[in-house]
């Protein structure tokens, strides 16, 4: 979603702060109230789409927040007329920002949250000029405010480049009369770019991460590409003379690591590209080979973590690749292990995203172990671009490799299903991808299930969310387009009346038969346009011809009507 630049609007009577360091940023975690207005039912999504905002700065700097218990400065997060944030900390007894109609996307909370952290717009920065043109007689009478630059003595840089892909740049045609672009870039690659509202950039996140003197984050606890035969302090063993090795390429295959795949527009990492390889070609059945991590603390709430790595399987179908986790305390120096997840079966063409939930609720390590299966092999198991953080995982994952060669030959209108998943409180549903030449739409459609008759329908109040997902290797410089929506009693189909979030056993088809059950499917509902083909060759959306879309589908939201955080997953 993009917004309408009418809504980038300040308060008028905003009072000019500096991002200069000193008493007008905010202390650790940063205590907000979501205002009753944002309990309706109608604006759940968007209390549901703040906190999601939160997790990525929880993610991608120190900045973390809390719901208010008693202090004097924190942010009122309402629902007024538009979207807009006072910049920096500036009044006690709580700080308006307004998400208001249209204004609940990820992007677009971010953007304000910044403004409150201390950020102007980036086309305010005092060297602007020798980036934008700024076409005064374009704009709109009375919105030439708009366009002020901030003067050196009242802000800093902190020498970061001028960002034609910040969060906080305005559009072409921000506060356009009709006259043509308000903005024109000096850089005129960047002329059809500027305003993006998909994430944070890198650039936002540095120069945030310099302001508030960030050298850690929240959640982020790890990230190992290898590159540069760099083992980023893991260890390996074996119990045979086939440990993991650091390869460039390997025997049956990959060809190459994950992370110097060519993206959607042909270029390739500029650093030399190792990844962990485990051969299964020799050896005993049984024998196996341990790839683990550097030790780490949890540290939130909530005790969940996520680990996204890549793998490319190039074995036998009865090889195993399982993940453990092996916590220690003080009484256990050896550590516990338990075993989280076991990927094994037909080898892969393409290297695969994998996410496993974790559940360490003290010091904790994950291993990788590769384990001989029977029967001849003459590859065996890899992996790259390993991601952990303290973040709930994608509740499911549809990976389209070639994708661009599969829409240019695939009849308009072509589906890709994904299989049946459970959500946490037990609705079975799947995600479609819907194939046209020049776009993908993405849907979820409800499926009956096991436990149909212990569920409430219809499901409403859902969150449920599609992301496009950023391939570049660490998940923290990633820009990820996000859409979501709540199930409403108003979805409905509009010749049968039927709402598409009742029990599809009941008002559903018949759809496929699965380990001898009949299953029935409700309706889709989603995204007719929700990836286009420019989209799909920017930055690292495509890696090596493959694209990859995730899905959440949230627990019921009805506790953000009284509460300002959800219950732990």
């Amino acid at each position: 979603m993009f917004l309408s630049y009418a809504l980038l609007t300040q308060p008028s009577d905003t009072q000019r702060s500096s991002i200069l360091p000193g008493n007008k940023l905010w202390t650790f975690p940063v205590p907000y109230v979501l205002d009753k207005g944002l309990g309706k039912m109608k604006d759940l999504r968007a209390r549901g789409v703040i906190l999601r905002a939160f997790d990525q700065f929880r993610v991608k700097s120190c900045i973390d927040f809390k719901p208010r218990d008693s202090e004097e400065y924190y942010l009122n997060i309402q629902k007024l007329d538009g979207c807009w944030s006072y910049i920096g900390r500036i009044f006690s007894n709580g700080q308006d920002l307004s998400i208001g109609q249209n204004c609940d996307s990820v992007a677009i909370v971010e953007h304000e949250i910044l403004h409150a952290l201390g950020f102007y717009h980036e086309q305010s920065r005092y060297d602007r000029d020798n980036h934008v043109q700024i076409e005064y007689s374009n704009i709109l009478a009375g919105k030439e405010h708009n366009f002020r630059k901030v003067a050196s003595q009242d802000s800093t840089t902190h020498g970061s480049p001028y960002d034609y892909m910040s969060v906080m740049h305005y559009s072409k045609n921000a506060f356009t009369n009709g006259n043509g672009p308000t903005i024109i870039t000096i850089n005129q690659t960047f002329q059809d770019l500027i305003g993006q509202r998909v994430e944070m950039s890198p650039s936002d996140v540095q120069e945030l991460n310099l302001l508030y003197k960030c050298n850690s984050s929240v959640t982020f606890k790890f990230y190992c590409g290898f590159s540069n035969k760099d083992f980023c302090q893991m260890n390996h063993c074996s119990q045979s003379g086939n440990g993991w090795e650091l390869v460039t390429k390997a025997n049956g295959g990959p060809s190459s690591d994950h992370t110097s795949l060519p993206n959607g527009k042909g270029d390739q990492g500029e650093e030399l590209g190792f990844f962990m390889h485990a051969s299964t070609a020799s050896g005993q059945e049984g024998q196996s080979a341990r790839l683990e991590t550097k030790i780490m603390r949890p540290s939130r709430r909530c005790n969940i973590q996520c680990l996204q790595f890549y793998y490319y399987h190039s074995g036998n179908k009865a090889d195993e690749l399982n993940i453990w986790i092996r916590e220690f305390d003080e009484q256990d120096s050896n550590g516990t292990l338990r075993l989280m997840e076991q990927i094994s079966g037909f080898p892969t063409s393409h290297w695969k995203l994998h996410h496993v939930s974790l559940n360490a609720t003290k010091d904790f390590q994950v291993v990788f172990e590769v384990r001989k299966g029977e029967g001849n092999s003459t590859g065996g198991f890899s992996v790259d671009d390993i991601n952990l953080s303290e973040t709930e995982c994608p509740h499911l994952t549809l990976q389209i490799d070639e994708i661009e060669k599969t829409l240019s030959t695939s009849a308009s209108g072509t589906r890709i299903y994904s299989p049946r998943r459970y959500s946490k409180e037990g609705y079975a549903y799947r995600v479609a991808a819907i194939l046209y030449k020049t776009y993908v739409g993405m849907f979820v459609q409800l499926l009956s299930g096991k436990y149909d008759s212990q569920l409430t329908w219809p499901c409403l109040q859902r969150e449920m969310s599609f992301t496009f997902l950023d391939q570049t290797p660490n998940m923290q410089l990633q820009m990820s387009k996000q859409q979501s929506f709540v199930s409403l009693q108003t979805h409905t189909d509009s010749s049968s009346g039927t709402n598409v979030w009742d029990n599809p056993r009941e008002t559903g088809t018949a759809l496929f038969y699965e380990n001898g059950e009949l299953v029935y499917g409700g309706l889709l509902y989603g995204y007719g346009n929700f990836a286009t083909l420019e989209e799909l060759r920017s930055r690292e959306v495509l890696k090596g011809g493959s694209a990859i879309f995730m899905f959440n589908f949230e627990v019921d939201l009805n506790p953000l009507n009284t509460a300002s955080v959800l219950p732990c997953p």
